[in-house]
């Protein structure tokens, strides 16, 4: 279904919205409930005409979260506001912009709210870059790399929401994973390596006092026994610039014998000079990818 859809010159400044049916409704008292909703109502937003969106992704991977839960935390560019869920994240347009949402789920009915702040304007430079936002997610035996994002062009990465979720309970060494970051003719060695992957969250060991949120990164869900982690971070001054070609993966230095299966699902939001299709949302339980959804009578996605 298409929300909006504005023609002209402008930026987006702000996007807002909320939906019931993860959540028990009191005016509806025989919906159904099943907190995968967050995961299977699919937000997409393509920009000046593209033949494809430069945004896809579930709604609560998109604003911050995506273990089919909600925590209230409020970021600089998103959050979760008890019950609302934004984005700031300045989206330029030259010619318009599109927006769209898809219901995946095969059970739950819901009801879109949605407010769009936006300015028109014609002093929009030419060239602005185009905002996107591309999700991934799998299943990973602990020692291949988590992609979080590979794209071709000109721009600059700032930024990603990453959950992850190991198999065995009250496991969390997925963490141990630096980031490697590969930039243009770097590629068969990364620019950039990091020294843990709570560490490029701004973290420390496996993030020992539980769950924060700050303007440019946060963990707004820890639960340890079920192994479930939603992650943050924000790049502004710290943007990494590309000119041709960009890969960002976590990669565990462990040996695999030490090494639990996890699964994982991220948004990385990053601006290109040019608009460029975001991958197509999987279907199915390659999209519920959970071992375990908390507060859900299902307790593993077949």
């Amino acid at each position: 279904m298409t929300v909006g859809e504005v023609v002209g010159t402008g930026f987006i400044a702000q996007l807002w919205m909320t939906f019931p049916g993860w959540f028990w409704q009191h005016w509806s008292t025989d919906s159904p409930i099943s907190q995968t909703i967050l995961k299977t109502l699919i937000l997409r937003i393509t920009f000046d005409g593209a033949d494809e969106p430069q945004v896809a992704a579930p709604v609560g991977d998109f604003f911050g979260i995506g273990l089919c839960e909600v925590a209230s935390f409020t970021s600089r560019y998103m959050g979760m506001s008890s019950g609302g869920f934004y984005c700031s994240f300045p989206m330029p347009f030259h010619k318009s912009f599109r927006i769209e949402l898809e219901n995946m789920d095969s059970v739950v009915d819901t009801e879109v709210f949605m407010n769009v702040l936006y300015q028109k304007s014609n002093t929009l430079r030419d060239g602005a870059p185009i905002f996107h936002a591309h999700y991934h997610t799998g299943e990973n035996p602990g020692s291949e790399p988590l992609l979080i994002a590979e794209v071709a062009g000109h721009g600059k990465y700032v930024g990603c929401t990453l959950s992850c979720q190991g198999e065995k309970l009250n496991y969390l060494s997925f963490l141990e994973a630096p980031e490697n970051v590969f930039i243009d003719d770097d590629w068969a060695e990364p620019r950039i390596v990091g020294t843990g992957l709570e560490d490029y969250f701004l973290g420390g060991w496996y993030f020992r006092e539980g769950s924060f949120d700050g303007p440019y990164h946060g963990v707004p869900l820890k639960d340890t026994l079920r192994s479930s982690i939603a992650m943050y971070r924000i790049h502004e001054t710290d943007a990494i610039h590309f000119n041709r070609r960009l890969k960002f993966v976590f990669q565990n230095p462990w040996q695999a014998d030490r090494l639990q299966t996890f699964r994982h699902s991220s948004v990385a939001f990053f601006y290109l000079t040019k608009p460029t299709p975001a991958p197509p949302i999987p279907k199915g339980s390659d999209l519920l990818c959970w071992y375990r959804i908390r507060d859900c009578d299902h307790q593993s996605i077949p």
